[in-house]
């Protein structure tokens, strides 16, 4: 009787064991998925402020060649 109780337990604690790693597992791949979908969403959106800003700033280089630009103006760098 000690033996098969004691083999019953040894069972559950194996069986409780490889379900945490499971889960432990799964969390740690959701949780390195999302940290990729964050940088790329991340590495998008300063791609964007880095066009805005050439855009901008070839905006300005424009305006001063052609002498059109308002010194005074709240669009200067």
């Amino acid at each position: 009787m000690k033996k098969l109780f004691l083999l019953f337990a040894v069972a559950t604690m194996s069986l409780s064991i490889y379900s945490c790693r499971e889960t432990t597992e799964e969390k740690t791949e959701d949780a390195v998925e999302e940290m990729g979908n964050d940088i790329e969403e991340s590495t998008e959106e300063a791609g964007q402020e880095v066009e805005n800003a050439a855009e901008n700033a070839g905006n300005e280089m424009e305006e001063e060649v052609e002498g059109t630009d308002d010194m005074n103006a709240d669009d200067d760098m």
